[in-house]
């Protein structure tokens, strides 16, 4: 059964969007890609190389295979399954660090670490599960919500607290940002060439119905014009 996404349909559409606009070229009615497939589509030429231009990858042998090959990412979801696992040590363990150095900090340090450590908390938990269901059910927008929740939050907040000398860093507060960032860093790494072959899937699977559409149409215009020509 499918899992339900909290994404509305309109945060969908936005990150299918870019994805597309992330991997494919372009594939406006005016582009000259655009008009070779079209016109091979109207002339009932195989879809080649040429034809294949359009989605943005050579041909392919086989090119209804495409649509049932499997594209969810095995290392990535080794990576997540492991990280629902780790997350909660780590929770654990910053939670314990921050209450022992808290005192310490200066006020503005303890305002910006407490709100931090909420955002990590907070964002992480919908980031592993955008994870799970746009890898395992394929899906891009859930896929691509991941990616961007992993490098526009997650990666900066860790940085922060890696890098920044004033947060008072302790090893074992080290230790659990460092594994925690290799975590982080080998997913987004994974994501990206997950997403990237499920978006140019997707595109295959578009023109591929295009095309097939346009060639049960073609008998019917044919008999269509044949009567005509008869009857003239």
């Amino acid at each position: 059964m499918a899992a339900h996404t909290p994404l509305p349909p309109n945060l969908r559409w936005g990150l299918a969007v870019f994805s597309s606009s992330l991997f494919i070229n372009n594939k406006t009615r005016d582009s000259g890609a655009a008009h070779t497939y079209h016109a091979a589509a109207r002339q009932g030429l195989p879809l080649g190389s040429e034809t294949l231009g359009v989605l943005g990858s050579p041909a392919h042998p086989c090119l209804p295979c495409l649509a049932h090959e499997v594209l969810a990412s095995l290392p990535l979801q080794m990576m997540l399954y492991f990280n629902v696992y780790y997350f909660p040590a780590w929770c654990l363990a910053e939670g314990m660090m921050l209450q022992l150095k808290y005192q310490l900090l200066p006020r503005h340090y303890q305002f910006l670490l407490v709100a931090a450590f909420l955002i990590l908390v907070l964002a992480e938990g919908s980031r592993l599960y955008l994870g799970y269901v746009g890898n395992l059910q394929e899906k891009v927008p859930e896929l691509a919500g991941f990616l961007l929740l992993s490098v526009l939050i997650q990666l900066p907040l860790l940085l922060f607290l890696l890098t920044d000398s004033h947060v008072i860093r302790l090893p074992l507060e080290m230790a659990v940002h460092s594994l925690f960032l290799a975590f982080l860093i080998a997913e987004i790494t994974a994501a990206f060439l997950a997403l990237k072959t499920m978006t140019k899937q997707l595109a295959a699977q578009f023109y591929l119905r295009q095309f097939k559409e346009g060639g049960r149409g073609r008998p019917g215009q044919r008999g269509t014009g044949g009567q005509a020509a008869e009857e003239g």
